[in-house]
Protein backbone atom coordinates (compact mmCIF):
# COMPACT_ATOMS: atom_id res chain seq x y z
CA UNK A 1 0.00 0.00 0.00
CA UNK A 2 1.09 3.50 -0.67
CA UNK A 3 0.53 6.69 0.95
CA UNK A 4 0.68 9.09 -2.19
CA UNK A 5 -2.61 9.14 -3.82
CA UNK A 6 -4.12 11.94 -4.87
CA UNK A 7 -7.86 10.43 -4.99
CA UNK A 8 -9.28 7.82 -2.45
CA UNK A 9 -12.49 6.56 -2.85
CA UNK A 10 -14.75 4.74 -0.42
CA UNK A 11 -17.97 3.42 -1.64
CA UNK A 12 -20.23 0.56 -2.34
CA UNK A 13 -18.03 -1.72 -4.19
CA UNK A 14 -19.99 -3.56 -6.64
CA UNK A 15 -19.15 -5.13 -10.01
CA UNK A 16 -21.50 -4.18 -13.31
CA UNK A 17 -22.95 -6.46 -15.43
CA UNK A 18 -23.70 -4.98 -18.80
CA UNK A 19 -25.77 -6.39 -21.59
CA UNK A 20 -27.67 -5.00 -24.77
CA UNK A 21 -31.33 -5.76 -24.69
CA UNK A 22 -34.03 -5.42 -26.79
CA UNK A 23 -37.74 -4.08 -25.35
CA UNK A 24 -38.86 -7.87 -25.50
CA UNK A 25 -36.27 -9.00 -22.85
CA UNK A 26 -37.34 -5.73 -20.59
CA UNK A 27 -41.21 -6.64 -20.80
CA UNK A 28 -39.95 -10.78 -19.92
CA UNK A 29 -38.84 -9.92 -16.77
CA UNK A 30 -41.40 -6.74 -16.05
CA UNK A 31 -38.70 -3.78 -16.04
CA UNK A 32 -39.61 -0.83 -17.54
CA UNK A 33 -37.16 1.06 -19.78
CA UNK A 34 -34.88 3.35 -16.86
CA UNK A 35 -36.33 1.42 -13.92
CA UNK A 36 -34.18 -0.72 -11.10
CA UNK A 37 -35.70 -3.80 -10.36
CA UNK A 38 -34.64 -6.67 -9.19
CA UNK A 39 -31.16 -8.30 -9.61
CA UNK A 40 -30.42 -11.99 -8.46
CA UNK A 41 -31.96 -14.48 -9.96
CA UNK A 42 -31.95 -12.19 -13.63
CA UNK A 43 -28.21 -13.06 -13.73
CA UNK A 44 -28.61 -16.44 -15.58
CA UNK A 45 -31.35 -15.30 -18.11
CA UNK A 46 -28.15 -12.81 -19.58
CA UNK A 47 -26.03 -13.47 -22.28
CA UNK A 48 -23.15 -11.71 -23.61
CA UNK A 49 -21.99 -9.77 -20.44
CA UNK A 50 -18.92 -7.39 -20.10
CA UNK A 51 -18.54 -7.91 -16.52
CA UNK A 52 -15.99 -4.95 -14.51
CA UNK A 53 -15.71 -2.75 -11.05
CA UNK A 54 -18.51 -0.66 -10.48
CA UNK A 55 -20.55 1.27 -8.31
CA UNK A 56 -20.68 4.95 -8.67
CA UNK A 57 -17.71 6.35 -6.65
CA UNK A 58 -15.42 3.13 -7.71
CA UNK A 59 -16.22 3.97 -11.41
CA UNK A 60 -14.65 7.49 -10.70
CA UNK A 61 -11.90 6.32 -8.88
CA UNK A 62 -11.41 4.14 -12.02
CA UNK A 63 -11.74 7.10 -14.40
CA UNK A 64 -9.43 9.10 -12.13
CA UNK A 65 -6.67 6.38 -12.48
CA UNK A 66 -7.35 5.82 -16.51
CA UNK A 67 -6.34 9.61 -16.80
CA UNK A 68 -3.23 8.65 -14.94
CA UNK A 69 -3.98 10.06 -11.71
CA UNK A 70 -2.90 8.13 -8.27
CA UNK A 71 -6.14 6.10 -6.95
CA UNK A 72 -6.99 4.27 -3.86
CA UNK A 73 -10.23 2.44 -3.22
CA UNK A 74 -11.59 0.74 -0.13
CA UNK A 75 -15.04 -1.02 -0.50
CA UNK A 76 -16.10 -4.70 0.56
CA UNK A 77 -15.99 -7.38 -1.63
CA UNK A 78 -15.93 -11.49 -0.97
CA UNK A 79 -13.73 -13.48 -1.90
CA UNK A 80 -15.96 -14.95 -4.98
CA UNK A 81 -16.09 -15.11 -8.52
CA UNK A 82 -17.09 -11.71 -8.75
CA UNK A 83 -15.17 -10.31 -5.93
CA UNK A 84 -12.32 -11.37 -7.35
CA UNK A 85 -13.16 -9.76 -11.00
CA UNK A 86 -13.57 -6.32 -8.84
CA UNK A 87 -10.35 -6.52 -7.16
CA UNK A 88 -8.47 -7.69 -10.31
CA UNK A 89 -9.83 -5.19 -12.58
CA UNK A 90 -9.27 -2.20 -10.36
CA UNK A 91 -5.61 -3.58 -9.50
CA UNK A 92 -5.43 -3.81 -13.15
CA UNK A 93 -5.89 -0.07 -13.78
CA UNK A 94 -3.19 1.18 -10.77
CA UNK A 95 -5.37 1.46 -7.95
CA UNK A 96 -4.74 0.48 -4.91
CA UNK A 97 -7.55 -1.47 -3.43
CA UNK A 98 -6.84 -1.55 0.46
CA UNK A 99 -9.28 -4.08 1.87
CA UNK A 100 -8.90 -7.74 1.33
CA UNK A 101 -11.76 -9.95 -0.14
CA UNK A 102 -14.01 -11.29 2.45
CA UNK A 103 -13.58 -14.64 3.60
CA UNK A 104 -17.39 -15.21 4.49
CA UNK A 105 -20.44 -12.55 4.29
CA UNK A 106 -22.45 -11.59 1.22
CA UNK A 107 -21.96 -12.46 -1.56
CA UNK A 108 -20.59 -9.63 -3.63
CA UNK A 109 -22.69 -6.59 -4.85
CA UNK A 110 -23.42 -7.01 -8.77
CA UNK A 111 -25.25 -4.04 -10.68
CA UNK A 112 -27.36 -6.23 -13.78
CA UNK A 113 -27.30 -2.63 -16.17
CA UNK A 114 -29.74 -3.66 -19.59
CA UNK A 115 -28.82 -0.93 -22.20
CA UNK A 116 -31.77 -0.47 -24.70
CA UNK A 117 -31.50 0.67 -28.29
CA UNK A 118 -32.31 4.26 -27.49
CA UNK A 119 -29.26 3.83 -25.12
CA UNK A 120 -31.51 3.79 -22.01
CA UNK A 121 -29.80 1.74 -19.03
CA UNK A 122 -32.23 -0.76 -16.70
CA UNK A 123 -30.58 -1.45 -13.51
CA UNK A 124 -30.87 -4.75 -11.45
CA UNK A 125 -29.02 -4.40 -8.42
CA UNK A 126 -28.08 -6.40 -5.26
CA UNK A 127 -26.03 -5.01 -2.39
CA UNK A 128 -24.64 -7.99 -0.65
CA UNK A 129 -21.31 -7.83 0.85
CA UNK A 130 -21.04 -3.64 0.29
CA UNK A 131 -23.12 -3.17 3.19
CA UNK A 132 -20.76 -4.56 5.71
CA UNK A 133 -18.65 -2.45 5.41
CA UNK A 134 -17.84 -0.90 8.77
CA UNK A 135 -15.82 1.55 10.85
CA UNK A 136 -12.84 -1.11 11.53
CA UNK A 137 -12.18 -1.00 7.47
CA UNK A 138 -11.23 2.76 8.56
CA UNK A 139 -8.22 3.74 10.19
CA UNK A 140 -4.78 5.31 9.47
CA UNK A 141 -3.27 2.85 7.83
CA UNK A 142 -6.72 2.05 5.01
CA UNK A 143 -7.41 5.50 4.74
CA UNK A 144 -3.53 7.02 4.27
CA UNK A 145 -3.02 10.53 3.52
CA UNK A 146 -4.85 10.87 0.46
CA UNK A 147 -5.24 14.50 -0.57
CA UNK A 148 -8.76 13.67 -1.64
CA UNK A 149 -11.44 11.66 -0.06
CA UNK A 150 -14.60 10.77 -1.84
CA UNK A 151 -17.29 9.57 -0.32
CA UNK A 152 -20.22 8.07 -1.73
CA UNK A 153 -23.84 9.19 -0.55
CA UNK A 154 -24.76 5.51 -0.67
CA UNK A 155 -22.24 4.92 1.98
CA UNK A 156 -25.28 6.55 4.65
CA UNK A 157 -27.50 3.37 4.06
CA UNK A 158 -24.72 0.79 5.33
CA UNK A 159 -25.31 0.32 8.78
CA UNK A 160 -22.47 1.68 9.57
CA UNK A 161 -21.80 4.10 7.15
CA UNK A 162 -22.58 7.49 9.01
CA UNK A 163 -19.69 6.62 11.60
CA UNK A 164 -17.46 5.21 8.74
CA UNK A 165 -17.80 8.61 6.57
CA UNK A 166 -17.08 10.16 10.24
CA UNK A 167 -13.67 8.67 10.80
CA UNK A 168 -12.50 8.98 7.49
CA UNK A 169 -13.11 12.69 7.57
CA UNK A 170 -11.67 13.30 10.83
CA UNK A 171 -8.25 11.33 9.28
CA UNK A 172 -8.45 13.38 6.37
CA UNK A 173 -8.46 16.42 8.62
CA UNK A 174 -6.10 15.29 10.58
CA UNK A 175 -3.71 14.93 7.63
CA UNK A 176 -4.76 18.35 5.82
CA UNK A 177 -6.40 16.60 3.47
CA UNK A 178 -10.05 17.82 1.61
CA UNK A 179 -13.07 15.65 1.41
CA UNK A 180 -15.52 15.30 -1.25
CA UNK A 181 -19.04 14.22 -1.04
CA UNK A 182 -21.05 12.58 -4.14
CA UNK A 183 -25.19 12.62 -3.65
CA UNK A 184 -25.39 9.64 -5.72
CA UNK A 185 -29.55 10.16 -6.59
CA UNK A 186 -32.00 12.39 -5.11
CA UNK A 187 -33.99 9.30 -3.42
CA UNK A 188 -30.64 9.19 -1.53
CA UNK A 189 -30.33 12.76 -0.85
CA UNK A 190 -34.19 12.57 0.81
CA UNK A 191 -33.23 9.72 3.20
CA UNK A 192 -29.96 11.37 4.20
CA UNK A 193 -30.81 15.42 3.68
CA UNK A 194 -30.39 16.34 7.60
CA UNK A 195 -27.08 13.59 7.75
CA UNK A 196 -25.59 15.17 3.89
CA UNK A 197 -26.07 19.01 5.21
CA UNK A 198 -24.28 18.19 8.39
CA UNK A 199 -21.27 17.32 6.88
CA UNK A 200 -21.46 19.58 4.39
CA UNK A 201 -21.58 22.37 6.35
CA UNK A 202 -18.62 20.30 8.93
CA UNK A 203 -16.21 18.10 6.73
CA UNK A 204 -17.13 18.25 3.06
CA UNK A 205 -15.08 20.65 0.82
CA UNK A 206 -16.43 19.70 -2.26
CA UNK A 207 -19.89 18.32 -3.35
CA UNK A 208 -20.50 16.58 -6.60
CA UNK A 209 -24.18 16.07 -7.95
CA UNK A 210 -26.29 16.51 -10.40
CA UNK A 211 -29.10 19.66 -10.20
CA UNK A 212 -31.98 17.23 -8.78
CA UNK A 213 -29.83 15.74 -5.97
CA UNK A 214 -28.72 19.24 -5.14
CA UNK A 215 -32.36 20.82 -5.44
CA UNK A 216 -33.07 17.92 -2.93
CA UNK A 217 -30.33 18.91 -0.61
CA UNK A 218 -30.89 22.45 -0.59
CA UNK A 219 -35.08 22.18 -0.99
CA UNK A 220 -34.73 24.32 -4.24
CA UNK A 221 -37.11 23.97 -6.92
CA UNK A 222 -34.74 25.12 -10.34
CA UNK A 223 -31.07 25.79 -10.89
CA UNK A 224 -31.36 29.36 -10.48
CA UNK A 225 -32.60 29.13 -7.08
CA UNK A 226 -30.05 26.05 -6.04
CA UNK A 227 -27.35 28.63 -7.07
CA UNK A 228 -28.52 31.87 -4.98
CA UNK A 229 -29.01 29.11 -2.45
CA UNK A 230 -25.34 28.29 -2.49
CA UNK A 231 -24.20 31.66 -1.44
CA UNK A 232 -24.66 30.63 2.29
CA UNK A 233 -22.22 27.75 1.52
CA UNK A 234 -18.27 27.89 1.34
CA UNK A 235 -18.08 24.65 0.06
CA UNK A 236 -17.24 24.40 -4.09
CA UNK A 237 -20.26 22.45 -5.53
CA UNK A 238 -19.84 21.34 -9.02
CA UNK A 239 -23.29 20.76 -10.50
CA UNK A 240 -24.02 18.76 -13.61
CA UNK A 241 -27.31 19.33 -15.63
CA UNK A 242 -27.40 16.34 -18.76
CA UNK A 243 -27.49 18.39 -21.72
CA UNK A 244 -27.53 21.69 -19.95
CA UNK A 245 -24.06 20.76 -19.43
CA UNK A 246 -22.65 22.01 -16.04
CA UNK A 247 -22.73 24.74 -12.99
CA UNK A 248 -19.53 25.27 -10.67
CA UNK A 249 -19.98 27.36 -7.94
CA UNK A 250 -16.92 28.19 -5.22
CA UNK A 251 -18.13 31.23 -3.36
CA UNK A 252 -18.46 34.39 -5.68
CA UNK A 253 -16.59 32.05 -8.50
CA UNK A 254 -19.16 30.57 -10.87
CA UNK A 255 -18.77 28.70 -14.17
CA UNK A 256 -21.40 27.50 -16.66
CA UNK A 257 -19.97 25.03 -18.75
CA UNK A 258 -21.87 24.04 -22.12
CA UNK A 259 -22.14 20.52 -22.79
CA UNK A 260 -20.81 19.26 -26.15
CA UNK A 261 -23.16 18.09 -28.67
CA UNK A 262 -22.95 14.63 -29.82
CA UNK A 263 -24.86 13.35 -32.59
CA UNK A 264 -25.31 9.55 -31.07
CA UNK A 265 -25.96 8.10 -27.79
CA UNK A 266 -24.82 4.91 -27.37
CA UNK A 267 -25.18 4.64 -23.35
CA UNK A 268 -25.65 6.91 -20.61
CA UNK A 269 -24.46 4.46 -17.76
CA UNK A 270 -21.50 6.26 -15.66
CA UNK A 271 -21.64 9.48 -17.04
CA UNK A 272 -21.68 11.81 -14.15
CA UNK A 273 -18.80 9.37 -12.75
CA UNK A 274 -17.01 10.40 -15.73
CA UNK A 275 -17.94 13.72 -15.28
CA UNK A 276 -16.13 13.46 -11.40
CA UNK A 277 -13.26 11.62 -12.65
CA UNK A 278 -12.43 14.47 -15.11
CA UNK A 279 -13.04 17.36 -12.79
CA UNK A 280 -11.14 15.83 -9.74
CA UNK A 281 -8.47 15.38 -11.77
CA UNK A 282 -8.33 18.19 -12.73
CA UNK A 283 -8.79 19.95 -9.08
CA UNK A 284 -5.96 17.96 -8.02
CA UNK A 285 -3.65 19.54 -10.64
CA UNK A 286 -4.40 22.63 -9.74
CA UNK A 287 -6.28 23.35 -13.06
CA UNK A 288 -8.95 26.40 -12.91
CA UNK A 289 -12.56 25.49 -12.22
CA UNK A 290 -13.01 26.31 -15.64
CA UNK A 291 -10.99 23.85 -17.19
CA UNK A 292 -11.70 21.33 -14.48
CA UNK A 293 -15.30 21.81 -15.88
CA UNK A 294 -13.98 21.46 -19.42
CA UNK A 295 -12.08 17.94 -18.65
CA UNK A 296 -14.95 16.61 -16.47
CA UNK A 297 -17.68 17.33 -19.76
CA UNK A 298 -14.93 15.89 -22.45
CA UNK A 299 -14.96 13.02 -20.29
CA UNK A 300 -18.79 12.25 -19.97
CA UNK A 301 -19.09 13.02 -23.55
CA UNK A 302 -16.79 10.27 -24.24
CA UNK A 303 -18.48 7.49 -22.09
CA UNK A 304 -21.69 8.23 -23.51
CA UNK A 305 -20.58 7.20 -27.09
CA UNK A 306 -19.52 3.94 -25.72
CA UNK A 307 -20.74 1.09 -24.10
CA UNK A 308 -20.13 1.43 -20.65
CA UNK A 309 -18.94 4.03 -17.56
CA UNK A 310 -15.41 3.41 -17.90
CA UNK A 311 -12.92 5.71 -19.00
CA UNK A 312 -10.63 4.22 -21.17
CA UNK A 313 -6.50 4.97 -20.67
CA UNK A 314 -5.28 7.31 -22.73
CA UNK A 315 -8.60 9.59 -22.93
CA UNK A 316 -6.37 12.67 -21.14
CA UNK A 317 -4.08 12.54 -24.43
CA UNK A 318 -6.74 13.38 -26.63
CA UNK A 319 -8.23 15.87 -24.07
CA UNK A 320 -4.52 17.48 -24.18
CA UNK A 321 -4.62 17.05 -28.42
CA UNK A 322 -7.60 18.86 -28.52
CA UNK A 323 -6.50 21.86 -26.38
CA UNK A 324 -3.37 22.17 -28.20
Amino acid sequence: MTDAVKLLGISNAIVDVLAHVDDAFLESIGAPSGSMTRAHEIYAMMDQVTEISGGSVANTVAGFANLGGSAAYIGRVKDDPLGNIFVDDMRSLGVDVRLELAADGLPTARCHVLIDPNGQRTMQTYLGACTELSTSDIDSDTVGEPVLILLEGYVWDIAEGPALATAAIEIAKSNNGKVALSLSDSLCVERHRDAFLAVVRNGVDIVVADEDEVGALLQTGSCDETIDALSDYDNLFAITRSEKGSVIVHGDEKVIQQAIPVSSIIDTTGAGDAYTAGFLFGWTQDYSLKECAELGTFCATRVIQQVGGRIEAGLFEDYSAGKS
